[in-house]
């Protein structure tokens, strides 16, 4: 079967996407993003839903979207991963774009997806607690509980909570005045996370007759394994290229047998996360997803830890990347969840 990523309008999406964040997102630029108040550059987040439309590829076309598929989320997924772009893509496009979809309520879904679409409304979902379960319960006074984790959730225009409700788990639109809202700090400096506190706080249920949590965090476990496979795709390519400029001996490190061997390790297991991406995209079932987490965050650590290694004493420098591979390298790996235990059951 045709790797759905790899279609003539993918590798269109891909080379446009890859355009504008070659020119646009460069090493400054994330960094001057990432300590911007917003931690990311709405500048460039309108221009890539307005030009090229990421925002809006998984939701119909009846609600303002693109009618594309999950496919092309990836693809975007990957490019910005290369980059380590931080934009609203995984939170609101993703996230709260999907859930909506989800709960089968028109009116909601023609209120607030064609915002989402557009890239002019920021969507959070909340739904977890430390140890990533459903940490909120629902009654007939409101919402009560703490969300951690929540993606870009200080900043958001509409929030969405999962909450445990008397007869199972509901998706809930919550008014911003009802909580408490507050960023914290990540280990992943390109990725703004916040906890947000519910006290008898009002919401709506927009679910009819259940909410499925799994298969949302299924679709978002594909998502952020596309970053993986993009990501440490990149920093493999720093790599190759720092060990054929930095000599020793009179010759590139590049040529040592050695370190040959170490960035074809990598090389493999960056392969690897690719057919384990493809899996999930294809299969969808609860076991590619749970491999294509494992694998995808393993190859990802391993190529970030061999970007540091092999780039020396600079790589453990602020003015380099490395670290912030390597940084996000390990915050994804932790995104949703226990990668072990989920493949476990």
């Amino acid at each position: 079967m045709t790797d759905p990523q790899d279609t003539e309008e993918a590798q269109a999406l891909r080379d446009a996407v890859r355009s504008l964040l070659t020119r646009r997102s460069g090493p400054e630029a994330v960094r001057a993003a990432m300590a911007s108040p917003l931690g990311y550059d709405d500048k460039l987040w309108s221009t890539l839903c307005e030009q090229i439309g990421v925002a809006a590829l998984a939701i119909p076309e009846h609600y303002g979207g693109a009618g594309a598929g999950l496919a092309e989320v990836c693809v975007v997924m990957a490019e910005l991963g290369r980059t380590l772009t931080p934009v609203p893509m995984l939170g609101s496009a993703v996230l709260c774009g999907e859930a909506l979809l989800r709960t089968g309520n028109d009116e909601a879904c023609e209120r607030l997806l064609p915002g989402i679409a557009a890239g002019t409304t920021l969507a959070a979902l909340a739904w977890s607690d430390e140890d990533w379960t459903p940490g909120l319960t629902a009654s007939d006074t409101g919402l009560d509980g703490r969300a951690h984790y929540v993606l870009d959730g200080d900043l958001a225009d509409v929030l969405l909570a999962v909450a445990r409700t008397a007869d199972g788990v509901g998706l809930f639109e919550v008014p911003l005045d009802g909580v408490r809202r507050e960023r914290v700090t990540t280990l992943d400096p390109t990725r703004r996370l916040a906890v947000v506190d519910f006290a008898s706080s009002p919401a709506r249920r927009l679910d009819a007759d259940g909410f499925r949590l799994e298969k949302l965090l299924d679709t978002a476990v594909i998502a952020v394994a596309a970053e993986q496979v993009g990501a440490a795709a990149r920093a493999l390519e720093l790599t190759v290229e720092y060990t054929k400029q930095r000599r020793q001996f009179g010759r590139p490190i590049g040529s040592f047998q050695a370190l040959k061997h170490r960035m074809a390790d990598v090389h493999v297991h960056v392969e690897a996360a690719r057919s384990a991406l493809y899996a999930a995209i294809v299969d969808g079932d609860a076991e590619a997803v749970a491999t294509a987490k494992v694998v995808c965050g393993e190859a990802f650590s391993h190529a970030a830890a061999e970007m540091v290694q092999l780039h020396g004493g600079i790589a453990i420098t602020w003015e380099h990347d490395a670290h912030l591979y390597f940084k996000r390298a390990h915050g994804t790996a932790l995104l949703f969840g226990d990668p072990v235990r989920a493949l476990s059951g």
